[in-house]
């Protein structure tokens, strides 16, 4: 049994669902490189969500490319960088896909205080360029809580407050 996996759908032909990655781990966000050769995603085979890469089609090789955890993995538009979300904030790892996989050390960006995506997919995109990101945000957070009130004795300071005649 599995708890989640990639899968691929043919968008010709039979368009029957194969798994694509399928571990007894969760994995989930698929993303396709620019050339479609390569698809990153998110795997939880090490006890904890990391970005891996593997080559498509598939050769049973892998490359994990976060350190320290990673979701919502996402190429740079020219396949030169991949972008991932951690809990340090929005990380880019430079990688080379000719001749052979290669990734280099993940760098944080920027901050992320963003809202993650609710449908396992990335929760942002990059632009053409590779210069601007764009992410979904909350229009109106709730502000966060700064004080607590406690009561005690309730029905005693209700009893206080509204006598009964």
């Amino acid at each position: 049994m599995t708890a989640a996996d990639v899968w691929l759908l043919p968008l010709q032909g039979e368009r029957t669902p194969t798994p694509l990655v399928r571990t007894p781990f969760r994995d989930s966000s698929g993303q396709w490189s620019p050339d479609g050769r390569w698809i990153a995603y998110t795997s939880a085979e090490s006890g904890r969500a990391e970005v891996l890469v593997q080559p498509f089609p598939p050769t049973g090789e892998q490359w994990t490319v976060s350190t320290g955890g990673g979701i919502e993995p996402l190429w740079s538009p020219d396949g030169r960088e991949l972008f991932y979300r951690s809990a340090a904030g929005l990380m880019a790892v430079d990688v080379t896909t000719r001749p052979a996989f290669k990734a280099g050390t993940p760098r944080r960006l920027f901050e992320d205080r963003f809202r993650l995506s609710p449908n396992g997919a990335s929760g942002y995109s990059v632009s053409p360029d590779g210069r601007r990101f764009l992410f979904a945000q909350q229009v109106n957070p709730e502000p966060s809580i700064r004080q607590l009130h406690i009561v005690q004795h309730w029905f005693e300071e209700l009893r206080r407050l509204v006598p009964v005649d």
